[in-house]
């Protein structure tokens, strides 16, 4: 004899406030309204980001690529400079960065204009990304004998603006740096060309191991090199809403830095980790996940705290 299924006892009930899943469910509904309802906001000039963490593994890079395409898909003009010899940034972006091509290794090393080595995100067209290639490996050695080789990032950047600018381009509104996990000539390049410093930190143990040698390092760069250049912004990643630990680290990361930690979190996420393989940001290659609304999110609340 067949049974009827009753639908006020399926899991898909919003109504059924003991289902997690339906929970789950009704609370990124309401969130991804929330999203849709509000634009987000262009800056009043080009905001520099460098994402630095020496700390390996905080989702230094996926925060990069995950914002910037946040921000190029809600209507703004973004760039991305990956200047981290692996170029997992330019491999979620889907760019060529083989050795042949020509890449910010050329522009640091070499004087090639930044105009010459820029391609577009194949999935946002607001988005330019400068690679990496494995030439960069040993651009930190090369780099000690340069003239100005702190500044050439900076330089090279300058000089790209105003070249848009001459080619009746629309303004950059926002330029993200994903450098490597380590102080060397690279990531003082990213320093001195930034004016502000995004951090993503993990809910893990640890958290904060390393974070005051990267205050540290930072206020060297600020005393000497970059008077202009302040830690903005702090965003929580791979959080995981199951355990006391992720929430006594967001909650310990919060009281240290109050100012500067979003709202937002970034939670552990299948969809985040798959996206690389397929070439590209969990933005485009899932944007009704989780993750894609958590990075949407942050992205919105970093972009309306810079207005």
């Amino acid at each position: 004899m067949s049974k009827t299924k009753d639908s006020s006892n399926s899991a898909f009930d919003f109504n059924d406030s003991s289902s997690p899943l339906a929970t789950q469910i009704a609370s990124e509904h309401r969130r991804r309204e929330a999203l849709e309802a509000r634009k987000v906001p262009a800056p009043e000039k080009t905001r520099y980001f460098t994402i630095s963490n020496q700390k390996g593994g905080v989702g230094k890079t996926t925060t990069t690529v995950n914002l910037a395409a946040a921000l190029a898909k809600g209507g703004l003009n973004v760039l991305v400079i990956d200047i981290d010899p692996q170029g997992n940034a330019s491999t979620a972006l889907g760019i060529e960065h083989h050795a042949e091509v020509d890449s910010i290794y050329d522009v640091l090393i070499n004087d090639l204009p930044l105009a010459d080595v820029v391609a577009t995100c194949p999935d946002l067209p607001s988005l330019e990304v400068a690679p990496a290639t494995i030439h960069l490996a040993g651009a930190e050695i090369e780099l000690v004998s340069l003239v100005a080789r702190e500044q050439r990032l900076q330089r090279a950047l300058d000089d790209y603006a105003r070249t848009r600018q001459r080619k009746g381009l629309p303004r950059l509104d926002y330029v993200f740096i994903d450098c490597p996990p380590s102080l060397g000539l690279l990531t003082v390049n990213a320093f001195v060309a930034a004016r502000e410093v995004l951090i993503p930190i993990q809910c893990e143990y640890y958290a904060l191991e390393g974070l005051s040698q990267l205050l540290k390092n930072i206020e060297m760069i600020q005393k000497h090199l970059n008077s202009k250049l302040t830690v903005s912004t702090i965003l929580l990643t791979m959080y995981d809403g199951r355990t006391n630990l992720a929430a006594q680290v967001a909650n310990e990361v919060r009281e240290h830095f109050p100012e500067q930690v979003l709202k937002a979190v970034i939670p552990r996420s299948v969809r985040i980790s798959e996206a690389p393989s397929y070439q590209q940001t969990v933005i485009t290659y899932d944007p009704n996940s989780t993750g894609a609304l958590s990075y949407s999110e942050a992205a919105l609340e970093m972009a309306e705290r810079g207005v």
